[in-house]
């Protein structure tokens, strides 16, 4: 392990069994220098931030207490887990973290051992942690503890309470740690989230409890049914007498707090309290999102993922973006509040990712007609579904990998009822540093066999903006766009709001040899490729398709006639993506050419710069022009 003379203690941990050899009244100063090393790390080598220092404490002190491995963490988000990489045995790998061939940006079991479970999108700790519970129980390891950890914002996905719901009623002596901080990354919103803030329960009622109940037990006067009766008896007391209802123990899962989630030597005692009680237990901390970081406590959405900063002063050293294209989401976000003030129909639905889509935009000047439903992307496109249904016309946004969460409501919600809901799909394709649970590659081959869809990618952002104004056209039906993360390429993108015909393509360039069919912005890496081989001596052909469904059927029959050689490029899975429509249709029409498709492989693609991932993958302008001068 690499040595820093201002870790005194943390320079001694290279794994869990260090750490427990520690004193407990060494543990805050270990979470002062985990929390340094975070800070420090990722000033340089940018990351999630925020998340992972509201939970030092509770790190420290679950690694502290609990046995792991062979006791069982299971973490919800994976931007909260940077303490507990480095906690086991990545500190000195951690500089890599994001970056292509380093440690992974979620914890993730094909890194550590320590890493249990994939966690890149919220809500289902709960699901996984009963599942290995059950699992440990059924195979005789009575003695392994399981515990899931929940809490920035995911407790209002749905999955979290389907989960709940099951544990409340199999046999097993989970502990669920409610990582309380008001967020998700924006602002947490939603009855849940005043519910949390709103309950108490007094650590001293929890401790005379708990100790009676271990007193009953000895004496052998409480069993599992007398057990489950008295808690019955007990919560309907205490809602009597408080006035207050516990959602979790009118689950029967006992609950402990809520505690303050940054005092270590407290969370030590606390877990060492209820760790070996029988049932499942919910054990709810209040934390501060950014803890330890001045500006990250006053402004966590921000510093959720700050880019570069100066650990000392905090100013973050955000790109000089004068001169250069627009972020695609923001061409979103302000064409969405250009039609919304030309249609009194529109309205916004995103679920807790206002900033990261930009319809924060809409919101600011019209609050009444965008809504954050909060992590449940499930629910959002259903919600929408209800809103087209009423008469309105919802634009939801969601990123491309998480409306995969949502896949049923698409079709069961929306399409069955040719429902007027434009779902617009940010970072579609590859996004980079943020690896394989947040590539947003499936979407296309997902949604292409759903009827009723029309399903679209912008070439560049006057396209997006053209096919926003399209989609709430009146009888467009459910309409999807897709498009990426990351700035477009035109400074004159605030052009006029056209119609393009559904289902038409346009050809961007003619020639003789080869025809490239393309869809989205990728088609400008393909552009480039098409030059250097003309100068080769090719004559290429490039046609932008715009919709995979319904394809320009007239532009492919006279690609079909004319071209012996197409190659297909796409930002999305080849696995029934675009090139596998144009493949059906040569074939379903007798056309007989050969086709080279390029995209993203039949693979989960591991984290790094998207332009690495595209040469990783053969998506980069020399891939292409290879490709193409063969």
């Amino acid at each position: 392990m690499s040595v820093d003379s201002a870790y005194t203690l943390l320079n001694g941990i290279d794994s869990p069994e260090d750490l427990r050899r520690l004193n407990v009244d060494l543990l805050p100063e270990v979470c002062k220098e985990l929390r340094q090393d975070i800070i420090k790390e990722v000033s340089c080598n940018p990351g999630h931030f925020a998340a992972s220092l509201g939970v030092v404490e509770l790190t420290v002190a679950l690694h502290y207490v609990f046995n792991t491995p062979y006791d069982l963490l299971v973490w919800d988000v994976g931007h909260q887990a940077y303490g507990h990489k480095i906690l086991t045995g990545r500190r000195d790998a951690f500089s890599t973290n994001r970056k292509f061939r380093g440690i992974r940006p979620f914890p993730s079991p094909e890194e550590s051992i320590y890493d249990t479970f994939t966690c890149g999108h919220a809500s289902n700790s709960i699901s996984a942690a009963l599942g290995m519970a059950v699992a440990a129980r059924m195979q005789g390891e009575k003695n392994r503890h399981v515990v899931a950890v929940i809490g920035d914002g995911s407790m209002s996905g749905g999955l979290a309470f389907e989960g709940l719901n099951n544990v409340s009623s199999t046999p097993n002596d989970i502990l669920i740690i409610l990582n309380d901080n008001n967020m998700s990354i924006d602002r947490s919103v939603g009855g849940m989230k005043q519910y949390l803030l709103n309950l108490t329960t007094t650590s001293h009622y929890n401790r005379i409890r708990f100790r009676l109940a271990r007193m009953f037990t000895r004496w052998g006067l409480l069993d599992e049914k007398r057990r489950k009766s008295i808690i019955r008896f007990n919560n309907s007391l205490k809602s009597m007498l408080s006035q207050q209802q516990n959602i979790f123990e009118g689950l029967d899962i006992r609950y402990f707090g809520p505690f303050d989630g940054h005092d270590v030597k407290n969370l030590v005692r606390v877990l060492r309290d209820i760790k070996d009680m029988k049932g499942p237990k919910l054990l709810h901390l209040h934390t501060v999102k950014g803890k330890g970081f001045g500006p990250a406590e006053k402004s966590a959405t921000i510093w959720h993922a700050p880019g570069r900063f100066d650990p000392e002063t905090g100013e973050r050293f955000v790109p000089n973006a004068e001169g250069l294209p627009p972020l695609f989401q923001d061409v979103f976000g302000e064409t969405l509040l250009e039609l919304a003030r030309e249609n009194g129909k529109i309205v916004g639905v995103t679920p807790a990712m206002p900033s990261g889509c930009s319809m924060n935009i809409l919101m600011e000047e019209m609050p009444d007609r965008a809504f954050d439903v909060g992590i449940a992307e499930g629910h959002a496109v259903t919600f929408s579904g209800g809103l087209a249904k009423g008469g309105l016309l919802p634009f939801c946004n969601i990123y491309s990998s998480f409306m995969q969460r949502g896949y049923d409501n698409v079709i069961h919600d929306v399409a069955i009822q040719k429902l007027h809901v434009v779902l617009c799909l940010d970072r579609a394709g590859l996004v980079g540093e943020d690896g394989p649970t947040h590539h947003g590659v499936f979407d296309m081959a997902c949604l292409r066999p759903v009827p009723n869809l029309t399903i679209s990618s912008p070439y560049d952002e006057c396209e997006l903006r053209c096919l926003m104004y399209t989609a709430q056209l009146p009888g467009k039906g459910s309409f999807v766009i897709r498009y990426p993360k990351g700035r477009g390429c035109r400074m004159d993108w605030r052009c006029p709001l056209e119609e393009i015909p559904v289902g038409k393509g346009r050809k961007l360039k003619d020639g003789k040899d080869c025809a490239v069919l393309t869809i989205g912005p990728i088609g400008q890496v393909a552009g480039r490729a098409i030059v250097r081989a003309e100068k080769a001596g090719v004559s290429i052909a490039h046609y932008d398709l715009r919709f995979l469904k319904p394809l320009d059927e007239e532009m492919l029959h006279e690609v079909g006639r004319k071209f012996q050689h197409i190659v297909t490029v796409e930002d999305g899975a080849l696995d029934g993506g675009m090139g596998s429509a144009v493949l059906e249709f040569m074939a379903d029409h007798g056309y007989s050419p050969s086709v080279k498709r390029i995209g993203v492989p039949d693979q989960f693609v591991e984290h790094g710069s998207v332009q690495t991932l595209y040469k990783l993958c053969g998506m980069d302008e020399d891939s292409i022009y290879n490709v193409l001068t063969i």
